[in-house]
């Protein structure tokens, strides 16, 4: 299930001696201090890197994006946001719910150069491939708004056919917040120990937590090694008390979910998305064949609408 790469970054996560990784992770951090410590397209800094918690697996890296790349994804995410939504469990659609408040939108993976770079410093970071990951969700949260505690793994068969289940995830902070708008995983071992002072909101209070600050990132795994499920991974976003909230979300998965290998259906000629005719429209048939059409023995999405059979 993963690549030998993978199993190298896992180990090392789990604390286990593993040294030639080690030495490709140190040499990867020199080119960030010949730049002064700005990022760079696929490199990272491993000494920047903190374990905050083992159960879940859940790592801080300080300064993973710079100033200015924060505020270009914000750039770019204004103007296109939409109240956010979360996955029925029955259907695998997105539902409004009370329990998710805030706004959001998806960059497209090669949307412009900042976008690109900041894809490989995930994929240099998690040693998951690009092609694993879904896009970025920007999202933005308002004075009052949250993400009530929820588990990033599917419950439901419709989203684990692409890509199959999501093994982590990148949180990255793309703003400052005055007060409120931790990330809390309630379920995580030495949360209650955690020393918060009156900075903290009480929602934070509630389990092991973590202050947004704009450049920061949080990776978590939401799989355990052997690839089972991780509950002690469950975690929300707290409600913003005082300022605004801006974040930026990389889910991956365990296989590609650029280019989901799945078998042909004897279910006819149609579209398996809403958005399959103005996909077509846009030339997307011709752009990105493998998802919208299909090959042999494998369908596309969208066959309907490119017209590669009757209905």
């Amino acid at each position: 299930m993963f690549s030998s790469s993978s199993r190298s970054h896992l180990m090392i996560m789990m604390g286990l001696r593993f040294p030639f990784p080690f030495f490709l992770l140190f040499f990867a951090s020199i080119p960030l201090l010949v730049h002064g410590g700005i990022p760079e397209p696929s490199f990272y800094d491993p000494k920047q890197v903190i374990q905050l918690s083992w159960r879940p697996r859940v790592f801080l890296y300080r300064g993973f994006l710079s100033y200015e790349e924060c505020d270009r994804l914000i750039e770019l995410a204004k103007g296109q946001l939409e109240k956010s939504t979360v996955v029925d469990n029955e259907s695998g659609q997105g539902l409004m719910s009370d329990g998710r408040t805030s706004s959001g939108t998806f960059l497209e993976k090669h949307q412009d150069d900042i976008v690109m770079r900041i894809e490989r410093r995930v994929a240099a970071w998690t040693f998951l491939p690009e092609e694993n990951a879904e896009s970025i969700q920007i999202l933005r949260y308002e004075k009052g708004q949250m993400y009530e505690p929820h588990f990033d793994f599917f419950n439901d068969k419709f989203n684990i056919a692409r890509g199959g289940q999501r093994i982590a995830t990148v949180l990255m902070y793309l703003s400052n917040v005055k007060k409120g708008g931790e990330t809390v995983f309630p379920s995580a071992e030495g949360g209650v120990s955690q020393y918060k002072d009156e900075t903290w909101s009480d929602c934070a209070r509630t389990g092991y937590a973590v202050k947004p600050n704009k450049g920061d990132a949080l990776l978590f795994f939401s799989l355990h090694t052997d690839a089972t499920i991780d509950p002690k991974s469950l975690h929300g976003s707290c409600p913003v008390i005082k300022g605004e909230k801006w974040s930026a979300t990389k889910w991956i998965h365990v296989r590609s979910f650029d280019h989901p290998v799945r078998q042909s259906s004897s279910v006819g000629c149609l579209d398996e998305d809403e958005h399959c005719p103005e996909w077509a429209a846009a030339g997307e048939c011709e752009k990105n064949y493998l998802y919208m059409v299909g090959i042999k023995d494998f369908d596309g999405y969208c066959r309907k609408s490119c017209r590669v059979c009757e209905s």
